[in-house]
């Protein structure tokens, strides 16, 4: 089969066009013919990082996390999946787990569900791991009808879905962001918009909790942007975060009485543990994409496997709006 394959870590262009032995089925496992991927911020950062990510697999390598496509052979004790279905998840691309950027993988049959019958292939490509972590970081957070919701970075891959599973849950929500496109995508999907440019912490937490605070939020962004969803945050309230790689002082957190709330939606594959909750996830959210509740916003730009370093690139760039994807079919 055809790949993308990195020989040595670093910039977008250490991928190369190979021919690689098609992989073998196994037990729990199903064989997927790949027709696309997309492309996380994770992906990016153990193409440049390699071994010096604890998570990263070794080279020769084929990255790539999340898919969508359709299975050709399913393995022994298997009884959930058939030949032919339209599957979706987020199955490879690191440790021991081959990625997606080649024409067939075999996925642990846990890590994936029917994709939804509304979306296009590049559609559920982009979905399995912004998804998982959006809908673990509400759950998490015990989001619920009629409270405050604050998401950070709703633009973005995470910050999207997170936007519509909160407005799905009944929630009031609200995002910051920047730029005009951007904030309209917000407001688009459901959310008031901040422009985090122009308005202080203070001043939209008065403006629309009346002072009280959120009862959520949502941090996408991280770093020392979690010092400013401790100030927005209210009293009891939560916060989660998909980006807490940082030292950071935590007394507001302990004033407020807080609860944090850290999302690495990749442990059940690192771990090989708890991974039917993905499965689970990826099946309730496919449930809701066919209700009407969720869609995928793709960036306006089209690559082909061949065009994996362009991709990459334009990840990088910060001007992708929606979910980098790849056409691998």
């Amino acid at each position: 089969m055809k790949a993308m394959i990195v020989n040595n870590f670093g910039g977008p262009e250490v991928f190369e066009a190979s021919d690689v032995a098609k992989p073998a089925v196994k037990q729990g496992h199903v064989l997927v013919k790949i027709a696309a991927t997309s492309v996380n911020t994770v992906d990016t950062m153990i193409r440049q990082m390699g071994p010096d990510l604890p998570l990263s697999p070794p080279a020769p390598a084929i990255l790539g996390m999340d898919f969508a496509g359709i299975i050709e052979e399913v393995g022994e004790g298997v009884g959930t999946f058939n030949v032919g279905d339209e599957v979706y998840g987020c199955a490879g691309g690191l440790a021991d787990l081959p990625g997606t950027l080649a024409e067939y993988m075999v996925a642990d049959a846990n890590l994936i569900a029917l994709k939804p019958k509304n979306f296009s292939m590049e559609e559920a490509a982009a979905l399995p791991l912004v998804g998982i972590t959006a809908y673990e970081g509400l759950k998490r957070a015990n989001v619920s009808e009629g409270q405050n919701v604050l998401i950070h970075g709703g633009a973005g891959g995470v910050g999207h879905i997170a936007i519509q599973l909160a407005r799905h849950l009944g929630a009031n929500v609200f995002s910051t962001g920047s730029g005009e496109s951007k904030l309209a995508l917000i407001e688009s999907l459901g959310a008031t918009p901040i422009d985090y440019t122009s308005e202080t912490v203070e001043n939209y937490v008065n403006q629309h909790t009346n002072g009280r605070g959120f009862d959520m939020v949502f941090d996408t962004v991280g770093g020392m942007n979690m010092l400013n969803s401790f100030e927005a945050a209210a009293l009891n309230g939560h916060v989660s975060s998909t980006v807490s790689l940082l030292e950071i002082d935590l007394s507001t957190v302990h004033f407020k009485g807080l609860s944090l709330h850290v999302v690495f939606m990749l442990i059940p594959m690192l771990h090989n543990q708890g991974r039917e909750v993905h499965g689970a996830i990826l099946k309730e959210m496919a449930e809701i994409a066919e209700s009407g509740a969720l869609k995928a916003i793709l960036d306006d730009t089209n690559f082909n496997l061949s065009q994996v370093s362009q991709a990459h690139e334009r990840l990088a760039s910060g001007q992708a709006i929606g979910k980098v994807v790849v056409s691998v079919d």
